[in-house]
């Protein structure tokens, strides 16, 4: 009989191996199969809020050890982690929605592990960096990604004014509270005439992409509902859509 076909060794954790997974940021669907492999047999999982990865294991049939991970408690949550995988254990981490460490806690996990020579292995997936860049029609030759503009109306508009001759896009997060007052501020410092993109729920059912000169975006906003995630993205002063 011919040999049995040997197991995909990257759907295996091995021991001592910290896994950093993506994970939905809206559809369940864009899960990849390694990484629910990976999430299905590591020993522990570190996630942002247990109730929420929690939620997303009963949805996939998982049961598994979960440990709080987040903004709160990462840098003693990093030390005691790295010990249990320098001692053996096989560690996904997760955040509530895409790519660890991307605006989400992970960072300082990885860089422990780092520090200590514990291998690092990433489990791409979604990412709603990546996922709006690809369709708003903007630039994408170069871009920064600055993760969430500052809570403060002045500290905004002094980024919009350091980045105002920016040669790459810009692309932010920003939150459901702040997003109009976001744009309006963009549309008073760049003018109405700078392309920008403002994507809502990416990949959920109220999926929306804003697109066009900042003024018309500031319209439409406007007669939009302001519930959800956002991703905001602001052209070089150059680009003509």
């Amino acid at each position: 009989m011919p040999d049995a076909p040997a197991i995909n060794a990257s759907l295996t954790p091995s021991a001592g191996h910290l896994y950093v997974v993506a994970t939905p940021i809206g559809n369940l669907a864009d899960l990849t199969e390694r990484a629910r492999a990976i999430l299905a047999a590591v020993d522990v999982i570190a996630c942002e809020d247990t109730r929420t990865t929690g939620s997303l294991l009963t949805r996939l049939g998982l049961r598994k050890e979960l440990v709080a991970y987040h903004e709160h408690n990462e840098l003693e949550a990093a030390e005691r982690l790295a010990a249990q995988l320098a001692a053996g254990k096989s560690i996904a981490v997760v955040s509530d929605a895409g790519t660890p460490a991307l605006s989400d806690p992970g960072f300082r996990l990885v860089r422990a592990c780092r520090r200590q020579g514990i291998p690092v292995v990433p489990i791409p997936g979604p990412s709603a960096v990546t996922a709006v860049l690809s369709a708003a029609g903007l630039p994408t030759n170069g871009f920064l990604f600055v993760g969430f503009l500052p809570p403060k109306s002045a500290a905004r508009i002094a980024f919009l004014e350091r980045h105002r001759g920016f040669e790459y896009t810009l692309v932010v997060y920003e939150s459901c509270h702040r997003i109009d007052k976001a744009v309006n501020e963009l549309v008073a410092t760049l003018g109405p005439d700078r392309v920008i993109c403002v994507a809502k729920e990416v990949t959920k059912l109220h999926e929306t992409f804003l697109v066009g000169p900042a003024g018309d975006v500031q319209s439409r906003l406007a007669k939009t509902s302001l519930r959800g995630e956002f991703v905001l993205l602001i052209a070089p002063a150059t680009f003509v859509l």
